[in-house]
């Protein structure tokens, strides 16, 4: 651990400067006086040992509609008027952009979080002049350069790339070179990284739950625990199963494309065994009577039969990949949730846009791929009897 770097990044309290003003509230303790004022606080800051539940007891804070959400989204909760209250960070550079007033912690609860740099250990062997170089940031950012510069890029929307390299060639007289990309590169490498996600973990979730789905059907028992474990799977939140991942794999693409997979297992498997069971009777006798064995029945009767259920399964997969692939920028894997992300923390709409709107269309560009895909795949009579 590096020494401090000089700035201390605690938690506060603020609120709209108009709603402070009107309820007379200029210190944590004044809020005890209004106890129907709304707080919205971070998920992190409503479990934490010096979050919430600390805070209200020195305080007596009498308040019970208290709700978590996103550190950013918070900011916008109390622009719209939806909360009161919001817990900040003492250099967030949205204290001077959303007018807030930072209210006195008359009772000193919220100690000092004076940041430090972690660094692994064999960096000091493999890279000593990069570790060198970098530790010079020691005591040498203010608080106040750090709200200055994180107001640069929340205020006036210069890259961080570029505010970080002023503050290098200034302070340290450290010469670099920002990388600013263009919308066009942004969007290519976004699309780039989103398709290999996509692409990997449906054409993984295809190669096994296809025979999954054709195991429930031959197999009764083994079929209902198959349904059921994939059913449950769906069940559980996305960015639970993100998180789950980074134990065993780390950060970056691959626990992103391991949650991907899961979560298309359900609809291809469903479809895959609800298409087999919906063959009438009378056709699979009539193929058994043609003396046909179960392999040559499957390959050539019971799959074509049911290929319109298995494609829409395979088509729903793929759709709600692309959009739940959005997430994995939050561990790193990239993709058109990295402007959204990026967007949301900077409360910049068009960065938010320059991911969804990506994301939606290549949505829809899937979806009409598995359209002409099924005139090759479904057997011609079958389209026929649809049309």
């Amino acid at each position: 651990m590096s020494r401090p770097l000089r700035f201390n990044n605690t938690y506060a309290i603020g609120m709209r400067e108009d709603v402070a003003e009107r309820h007379g509230i200029t210190k944590i303790s004044d809020l005890r006086k209004h106890p129907k004022l709304r707080f919205g606080f971070t998920n992190e800051f409503m479990n934490r040992g010096d979050g919430w539940p600390s805070l209200r007891r020195p305080y007596n804070l009498p308040q019970t509609n208290v709700r978590g959400l996103d550190h950013d989204l918070a900011y916008r909760g109390l622009e719209s008027g939806s909360i009161d209250v919001i817990d900040l960070y003492s250099t967030d550079a949205e204290i001077r952009y959303y007018k807030l007033r930072v209210l006195d912690d008359d009772l000193h609860h919220f100690p000092e979080y004076n940041a430090v740099l972690l660094y692994r250990l064999d960096l000091m062997e493999h890279a000593p002049d990069v570790l060198k170089t970098i530790l010079k940031l020691e005591g040498r950012i203010p608080e106040k350069t750090m709200i200055d510069m994180n107001a640069e890029v929340k205020l006036d929307g210069i890259p961080e790339s570029v505010v970080a390299s002023e503050f290098l060639q200034k302070n340290l007289s450290i010469t670099t070179e920002p990388k600013e990309e263009t919308f066009l590169t942004r969007l290519v490498h976004n699309t780039l990284q989103h398709l290999f996600l996509v692409a990997i973990s449906l054409a993984a979730a295809i190669f096994i739950s296809i025979p999954l789905g054709i195991l429930s059907h031959r197999k009764e028992k083994i079929g209902q625990a198959i349904l059921g474990i994939v059913g449950i799977i769906q069940t559980i939140p996305s960015l639970a199963i993100l998180v789950f991942m980074i134990p065993l794999l780390g950060i970056g693409s691959a626990p992103a494309i391991v949650a991907l997979f899961l979560y298309s297992l359900l609809p291809i498997v469903r479809n895959t065994y609800t298409g087999l069971q919906d063959i009438p009777v009378g056709i699979r006798e009539s193929a058994e009577a043609l003396g046909l064995p179960s392999g040559a029945r499957l390959r050539l009767v019971e799959l074509p039969m049911a290929s319109r259920s298995i494609l829409a399964g395979i088509k729903t997969s793929a759709v709600i990949n692309v959009g739940t692939a959005t997430l994995g920028a939050l561990i790193g894997a990239g993709g058109y949730g990295q402007p959204i992300l990026t967007g949301i923390r900077l409360d910049n709409v068009g960065l938010i846009l320059e991911g969804a709107i990506p994301a939606a269309v290549l949505a829809l560009l899937v979806q009409g791929l598995f359209d002409l895909l099924e005139r090759v795949v479904v057997p011609k009579g079958l389209r026929l009897k649809s049309e």
